[in-house]
Order: structure tokens, then C-alpha cells, then sequence
């Protein structure tokens, strides 16, 4: 596996493996209306292209060298408070879990955010995601929980986790 760092040129496969992903994770937690809102919201051509193009924001595929697929995505922005990087999203295609993706691409944010020299990660989850186990497993743990307005009147009710290093 690699990590490929995303241009514009990638809004579109982007868009492809969030909606991938996102219908096999939030199936049984969000309703169809909310997540086809979320997806058209969080993933417009619009909002990545802002995305990319600020400093601080950066997205990486995941790249399978074994079967030359791209297999999903981690997008984070360093310094989203004082020395803390911001896991927005990291996403796998269902069919790539349990193959050490995740974790690789984890151990690869850990190495991008130490080198910007950012000394904590920090990452929302929504309370049921089963993703929640797979953060703590990696060394995450809650600090808080929140529930975030985000338009059309639906909420996220997370769990707030951070990892300190």
C-alpha cells in the first residue's frame, strides 16, 4: 500500500470512494436522506477544490499496489488548533477493511503530523460507528462528545478522540 497525494484532478475519485465507503459505514446509523445530504454537502466539487487548495489541508489515497486500486482516502488539516492536526476523514472502500489500511494510513498521519510538528491528532466519530473501536485500538481515546448542527436540521452526535504524542 501507498499513500498518493490528492490534486484536483482526484475530486472525482474522491467523490466515488466516499460514496463507497460511506453507504456500507453509515447504512444502519444515518438515515438515506441525511447521508445523500452529508455526501453532496461534505463532498461537493466545491468544497474539495477549497479543500486542496488551502495550505494547511491535505488528502491522500490509498493506493493498493498489489491490485493497483485505489481503496480510500485520508483527509486531515494540520494545525486545526494549537499543535493539533484534524483527522476530517479517513474512508475504505468495504471491501479493503481488515487488510491493515486503516492502520498504515493512521501510522502515515502520525509521521505527517509529527514532521509538521503538531503534537496531537484529533478526530470526531460518530457514537455508532463501529470505527470508534478501531481508533482506540490504535491508541485514540474520547475526550469529549458533541453534538454538531450541520444543516437541513440533522445532527452529528460524536464522540471527540485524540491521540497525544
Amino acid at each position: 500500500m501507498k499513500l498518493i497525494k490528492a490534486t484536483e484532478e482526484n475530486i472525482s475519485l474522491i467523490q466515488d470512494l466516499a460514496r463507497r465507503s460511506w453507504e456500507n459505514a453509515y447504512a444502519n446509523i444515518l438515515s438515506k436522506e441525511q447521508l445523500e445530504y452529508m455526501l453532496a454537502t461534505m463532498y461537493s466539487q466545491e468544497e474539495l477544490r477549497y479543500q486542496l487548495s488551502q495550505l494547511n489541508y491535505h488528502y491522500y489515497l490509498v493506493f493498493d499496489e498489489a491490485n493497483q486500486s485505489f481503496e480510500g482516502f485520508v483527509g486531515y488539516e494540520n494545525q486545526y488548533e494549537t499543535n493539533t492536526t484534524k483527522l476530517h476523514r479517513i474512508y475504505l472502500v468495504p471491501e479493503s477493511k481488515g487488510k491493515g489500511f486503516g492502520k498504515k494510513a493512521l501510522e502515515f498521519l502520525v509521521e505527517k503530523t509529527k514532521e509538521f510538528g503538531d503534537s496531537r491528532i484529533i478526530l470526531a466519530v460518530n457514537k455508532n460507528n463501529a470505527a470508534k473501536e478501531f481508533y482506540q485500538s490504535q491508541g485514540f481515546s474520547v475526550y469529549d462528545e458533541g453534538v454538531f448542527e450541520i444543516g437541513n436540521g440533522y445532527v452529528m452526535d460524536d464522540y471527540l478522540m485524540e491521540i497525544k504524542f
